[in-house]
């Protein structure tokens, strides 16, 4: 064998024995956090084979009156959607828009978001708001010219919204600050709720300890209900969740899945759930605080992978710095 041979075999043979650590170390991650600037209350969803966050602007309420969005094709590579929608398209929002939830039907995207952050509705105009775009990537417009939710009901401030399509068809929107939560059956079109059978048009379905940021997704016919538990600005903040047969419960605590970790980042809380199409591969996205910061607002959004065991229940999330491997949409 020539020396040219001789050293090509060579080198063939070294690489078709590289060591499976060394392999794994090429594989792509998104990182936490996933994207630059101090964003909070991401909402995850999927559209056309696109990964969106749709977050709040983290800044003190007064300059929080403004939403970016971010794309991805395989969770690690994001592209930004600067202002899809401001305080100046949305006429009663002065103060404070945050928390946006989103969803998609008949070709349009309807922008749900909390404003002006009402303490007393007698005093106050604010409340859930609307709006509509027909690319999820705006511009968004105002919906309603007023909020869809104005009033404090049941004791629950009108915040933290989630929309959720159930297995019929029918639209609910989930919210509620203050320790309450309530459900409300949507409209069709988005302009209102249809009242329940004993006449009422929220329901309130709070479990114990809940705080603020409910969301809710179906798996194997379950209903998971998640939340999130202690103050924002705190080290405390966490996610617990609760199992039912129905989107209305009775909804009995399980535990906490995602809280700090006082070696990676503290106040882990009010997230989504993205579940990959046909699959049974779930993310949770969340924000959490970064350990050299002490400012509640400088939040940060983040994406782990989320884990059931074999009787359903929700595995603890081992919240990372590396984040998660790239994963393209079919």
């Amino acid at each position: 064998m020539s020396i040219l041979k001789y050293a090509l075999f060579l080198s063939l043979f070294t690489l078709s024995y590289i060591p499976l650590q060394a392999q794994k170390s090429t594989v792509k991650k998104s990182g936490n956090p996933v994207f630059p600037g101090w964003y909070a209350d991401p909402e995850g969803v999927i559209f056309k084979n696109q990964y969106w966050i749709y977050p709040t602007y983290s800044a003190p309420y007064n300059q929080q009156i403004f939403f970016d969005a971010f794309s991805s094709p395989d969770l690690v590579t994001w592209t930004k959607h600067s202002r899809i929608l401001d305080s100046t398209a949305v006429k009663w929002a002065k103060r404070a828009m945050w928390a946006p939830a989103i969803i998609e039907k008949g070709g349009k995207y309807f922008l749900f978001f909390g404003a002006n952050d009402i303490h007393d509705e007698q005093k106050e105009i604010g409340g859930i708001g609307v709006a509509v775009a027909d690319n999820p990537a705006g511009p968004f417009k105002d919906y309603l010219g007023k909020p869809l939710i104005g009033q404090i009901r049941n004791g629950a401030q009108p915040i933290d919204q989630f929309v959720f399509k159930d297995k019929d068809g029918q639209y609910y929107m989930l919210y509620g600050g203050w320790g309450h939560c309530n459900i409300a059956r949507l409209k069709d079109d988005f302009t209102g709720f249809l009242p329940f059978s004993d006449g009422t048009l929220f329901r309130e379905i709070t479990p114990k300890n809940y705080v603020e940021g409910p969301t809710m997704f179906v798996r194997n016919g379950k209903y998971y209900f998640m939340w999130s538990e202690g103050g924002w600005t705190g080290p405390n903040y966490s996610v617990a969740y609760a199992v039912a047969n129905s989107p209305f419960g009775p909804f009995e605590r399980v535990g906490k899945i995602l809280q700090q970790d006082p070696s990676v980042a503290t106040g882990a809380g009010h997230h989504s759930i993205i579940q990959v199409p046909g699959t049974d591969e779930w993310y949770i996205v969340y924000h959490r605080r970064p350990l050299t910061e002490t400012d509640g607002n400088h939040r940060e959004t983040c994406i782990d992978r989320l884990y059931f065991d074999e009787k359903g229940a929700i595995k603890p999330v081992k919240i990372t710095v590396e984040g998660v491997e790239a994963r393209r949409l079919n």
